[in-house]
């Protein structure tokens, strides 16, 4: 029996449908990546599964005794509870008086003393003392000390109480909101590390691609309110939904086709009209309306950056610089850096180590308490502010952004405000809204779309990848590969890092800076490391894991070869004759491909149809997959065919 499931399930904002009679089935085990664009609706999905929203249709069904959990995307502020007072918070009734008995246990009082003894007894009457001892093994394993309150916490220590108040009530599903934000690697490798031993079921949403990567077993897409699944990994998806696509356009511009063509029959002389079929008038009536209900996918963004004039060819030269807060440890020392024109510098390290403060330093914004920067000429920066802390919340995007002006200049050509914002998926309704009521996503869209609307030379940004969607990022990665000034990035997004950068620049929290070239995998290559490493629980070891099931269809082809390639070899490498077995299967190869070509004829003339795509989404996401299968291996069975024929021919 699925643990959870979606029937039909709507829900509409105003005019805005978010989910249209979506549907969804979640088995014991699984772990589900939701994807969709920004203000698709995916957060929202998540608080109905919750229960935290309410549905305006359809059915929600958790198994019957199935525990539900979350572990919520926005880190708490400002909270003084202890690290066990959250977990235990977890047993609602339990938690609160384990958390009274072990505030009053440290006082001596003869009226807490009385209390406590209410509280003992109340304890061993709810079998308190097992749930105690779950709280403090779990925050045990998880490295947490018990009586920290959790504002004195970093974010990657306050997702640790977060998971551990999520896991210690052995959850039958996990939702988790773009549990990677706002940590480093090692945070996010040590999540990485957590959630691969939980046995349970997760759903959760994420744009970190290499998160992705490594935790999903099936993606679901949330498109324009329909709920799509992919029973394949992340680039499987990528592949299938490419494929998906074009098929819909397709299917579209036929449907067009024929709808124009009846248009013009309705529209015939009165003879015709006369003797008019009223079954084809009823059929066009149909097609009417199913053209009117037809939701088009939005478009992609398509923004660029506006250049300012080239900077100097230096941009910043540092010898021996170093800054220390007043009172405080050095944060930087000993710093030996040149940054140039056209340079695209990745900054690396775990939360606290600086890196703001390096930022800062390199802009001229602070000034170094040892050696010397020496900046260059004519420099331009725009900043981009991972706290979204440049934009005002009670305005309106088209207020945001334009500052009082109807139309904006980029790279020479003047734009509307309005048409600006479509370019980054804005439409003029919603370019109206408060950003107040904007998600992550869209904030995140609005303040690149006012970074790159000012002219700049320099590029600065921090934490950009936070609730971008794939295609948004994509496209950003894209613009920073091509923009010709200097681009500076912090990031924890890993394959962002190998995407843009060309120098990675380390900060290993002594005050130490050092230079690495290339990208995030490129300094791992280099023997680049984290000092939380040091104990053993290696981040990067999500790297070797990954790759090892992405490879290893690799190493076994290779091995493979290496074997069939010694029945037609000689030790020496002379060529010689084909042994038995290989004649054999050289004999077999072209029936295998007739009949692979024939399989892959059918499978495509099935997604030719019509009606393909009103099918069971699992029916048609198994049939793009046995397609894209069946093509790869028929690709794979001529190469092998023409490998033999020419070893036999030699």
């Amino acid at each position: 029996m699925p643990l959870l499931t979606l029937d039909s399930v709507s829900l509409a904002y105003g005019m805005h449908p978010l989910l249209d009679q979506a549907s969804l089935v979640i088995d014991a085990g699984e772990r589900v990546c939701l994807l969709g664009r920004n203000g698709e609706g995916k957060s929202t999905l998540l608080k109905i599964v919750s229960g935290e929203v309410i549905p305006d249709g359809g059915v929600v069904r958790l198994d019957d005794g199935a525990v539900l959990a979350v572990l919520p995307q926005n880190l708490p502020s400002e909270d003084t509870r202890t690290a066990y007072e959250v977990v235990a918070g977890a047993f609602p009734e339990t938690g609160k008086l384990l958390a009274e008995f072990h505030q009053l246990s440290q006082q001596a009082d003869e009226a807490s003393l009385d209390r406590l003894m209410k509280v003992q007894e109340r304890l061993e009457a709810l079998d308190g003392w097992r749930l105690d001892q779950k709280v403090t093994t779990i925050l045990g394993q998880y490295g947490v000390d018990p009586d920290r309150t959790l504002d004195t916490l970093s974010g990657g220590w306050q997702r640790r109480v977060l998971l551990a108040r999520a896991l210690v009530a052995d959850p039958d599903i996990l939702l988790l909101d773009e549990p990677t934000n706002h940590l480093d690697v090692p945070a996010i490798a040590w999540l990485e590390e957590a959630l691969g031993q939980f046995r349970g079921a997760m759903l959760f949403v994420s744009h970190d691609r290499a998160f992705i990567r490594r935790m999903a077993t099936r993606i679901v897409e949330l498109d324009r309110g329909k709920l799509v699944s992919f029973a394949a990994t992340y680039d499987r998806y990528l592949e299938l939904k490419e494929k998906a696509l074009e098929e819909e356009e397709r299917q579209n511009a036929l449907f067009d086709k024929r709808l124009k063509q009846e248009e013009a029959w309705i529209r015939q002389g009165i003879k015709a009209r006369r003797t008019r079929n009223m079954g084809r008038v009823r059929a066009l009536k149909a097609m009417r309306e199913e053209h009117r209900q037809r939701r088009v996918r939005g478009g992609t963004a398509s923004f660029t950056v506006e250049d300012a004039a080239r900077s100097g060819k230096l941009v910043v030269e540092t010898r021996n610089a170093g800054f220390a807060y007043p009172n405080g440890s050095a944060v930087i020392k000993d710093m030996d850096l040149t940054i140039l024109r056209g340079d695209k510098i990745g900054l690396v390290g775990e939360n606290g180590t600086g890196k703001t403060t390096l930022v800062r330093l390199l802009l001229g914004d602070l000034e170094p308490t040892e050696g010397s920067i020496r900046l260059g000429t004519n420099l331009q920066v725009a900043y981009f502010d991972q706290l979204r802390g440049e934009l005002d919340l009670t305005r309106n995007a088209l207020d945001n952004l334009s500052e009082g002006r109807e139309f904006i200049d980029i790279n020479g050509q003047s734009k509307h405000v309005l048409g600006y914002l479509q370019e980054f998926l804005f439409t003029p309704e919603r370019a109206r809204s408060p950003v107040s009521v904007f998600s992550g996503g869209e904030r995140a869209r609005l303040l690149l779309a006012k970074l790159f609307s000012k002219p700049a030379n320099i590029l600065v940004l921090d934490e950009p990848t936070n609730d971008l969607d794939v295609e948004t990022l994509e496209l950003l990665e894209e613009q920073l590969s091509e923009f010709a000034g200097t681009v500076i990035v912090i990031s924890h997004d890993r394959e962002f890092l190998d995407n843009v950068i060309t120098e990675t620049v380390f900060l290993d929290g002594s005050g130490k800076v050092r230079e690495f070239v290339g990208g995030y995998t490129d300094w791992r290559r280099q023997g680049g490391c984290f000092p939380s490493e040091a104990t053993g629980n290696r981040p990067d070891k999500q790297d070797k894991t990954s790759k090892s099931s992405g490879d290893a269809g690799k190493v076994e082809t290779q091995k493979t070869g290496v074997n069939e390639k010694a029945g037609a070899q000689s030790e020496k490498g002379k060529p010689v004759k084909l042994s038995y077995k290989l004649k054999l299967e050289l004999e077999q190869l072209p029936g295998q491909i007739e009949a692979l070509e024939q399989e892959v004829a059918g499978l495509q003339e099935k997604i030719s149809r019509a009606d393909f795509y009103s099918g069971p989404p699992d029916e048609v996401s198994a049939t793009l997959e046995t397609l894209t299968e069946k093509e790869n291996r028929l690709e794979q069975v001529i190469e092998r065919w023409m490998e033999l024929e020419e070893q036999a021919n030699q």
